[in-house]
């Protein structure tokens, strides 16, 4: 009997001493135990902070800084020539952006049924937009101006023009349309190369169009 007093007294010990433990470690994890730097009276800004042993260090991201070198041309003619090219790539550059949201809704709405009648709607609908932007705008564009375009194209949307003609369109629309497009002097299956248009991609850069 009182070997079975001892024991049970025993795990009664043993379960206080986990339990004052627990509580001990628990309090020295609550935040109330981390140290904050002082706040003035004008620190009404919430931010991030981060425990380095134990003090709080206040912190917050802040957008991307880039500082770009004016650049100096050999000629006048260089200059000029530059110039005439930012002038093209920020006058399309919009309508790349505006087919890169377009695409990426369409195949966010694509994967979202299986319907094939509601797979055309889409399509169709995603058609139109397109076309009534080319309709008010893109035909406005000069030769070089289009062609710009439809490298930005497969540059924003990873495709060129002649391939999503085709997905959403056919074979048949796709090869008339690039036909119709040689005849003006574009190429709906330009590509675009990173490395061989280090103007444009200096122009982008520079431009705001990805600042948010």
């Amino acid at each position: 009997m009182w070997e079975y007093k001892f024991m049970k007294f025993c795990r009664l010990f043993i379960l206080l001493f986990v339990i004052i433990t627990t509580e001990r470690l628990n309090a020295q994890e609550t935040p109330a135990s981390y140290k904050f730097p002082p706040r003035g009276k004008n620190d009404t800004i919430r931010v991030a902070s981060t425990n380095d042993n134990g003090e709080m260090i206040p912190w917050m991201s802040l957008h991307e800084v880039v500082i770009y070198a004016e650049r100096i041309f050999r000629t006048p003619a260089d200059r000029a020539a530059y110039n005439r090219l930012r002038y093209n790539v920020l006058k399309v550059m919009p309508y790349a952006l505006f087919a890169k949201r377009r695409y990426e809704q369409l195949e966010r709405d694509l994967a979202s049924t299986t319907d094939r009648k509601e797979h055309k709607k889409l399509v169709k609908q995603c058609d139109q937009e397109i076309k009534q932007m080319f309709k008010t705008e893109i035909k406005e564009l000069t030769i070089t101006q289009g062609q710009i375009l439809t490298k930005l194209i497969d540059r924003e949307v990873g495709r060129t023009t002649y391939e999503i003609v085709k997905e959403t369109q056919g074979g048949v629309k796709a090869f008339l349309y690039q036909s119709v497009a040689r005849v003006v002097g574009h190429n709906l299956k330009s590509t675009y190369n990173p490395e061989e248009e280090r103007d444009i991609e200096a122009i982008i850069a520079s431009s705001g169009f990805y600042r948010q």
